[in-house]
């Protein structure tokens, strides 16, 4: 199993992104499945929502996180927030594991950018992004794709991605 991340500012478009790659991913045969991290409190499975749209658009499983709950539906009734590497160990082992958010943890990252965001790059400070998917052009040695560009932007986060245990191994170098 492999695993990359997406990372960005609210508002820059990670989820319509990954609403849009998955299909291409199903098309090439993958088995695919997305931890999204949400703040606080949520549900999980309404029409039109985030955790929706992503099994609507192919995932096997979606798992979400916050600080209150993560769901295939745990309530963690005061106790901290999982980390990353304990959620991906609850995974069903699949071919690509795509990380939305979670932009503080130690995985390799996608940096979702949009310029009507207003936002500053991430990539500078974060050793943890390895590209970049943007609707402008970016002045980086990292890999760029055009967030219109799906199949490129497919093509990166498969290059990008890596092994759950190289995932485990950074996590546990940085504790």
């Amino acid at each position: 199993m492999k695993v990359i991340g997406l990372a960005g500012w609210s508002g820059a478009g990670k989820t319509t992104l990954l609403t849009r790659v998955l299909p291409v991913f199903r098309a090439q045969g993958l088995r695919v499945s997305v931890i999204k991290h949400a703040h606080h409190k949520f549900d999980i499975d309404v029409p039109g929502k985030d955790s929706w749209r992503q099994r609507e658009a192919g995932a096997e499983e979606v798992l979400v996180s916050s600080t209150n709950r993560w769901a295939l539906m745990h309530e963690l009734r005061g106790e901290d927030e999982p980390r990353l590497p304990e959620l991906l160990q609850k995974m069903t082992r699949v071919d690509l594991v795509v990380v939305e958010g979670y932009k503080s943890e130690p995985h390799r990252k996608i940096e979702v950018h949009r310029a009507a965001n207003g936002k500053p790059f991430l990539f500078p400070d974060d050793p943890g992004i390895v590209g970049v998917a943007s609707d402008v052009a970016v002045e980086t040695r990292l890999p760029v794709a055009h967030l219109d560009d799906i199949p490129s932007v497919a093509a990166l986060l498969r290059r990008s991605a890596i092994s759950l245990d190289d995932v485990l191994s950074m996590s546990a170098a940085e504790s």
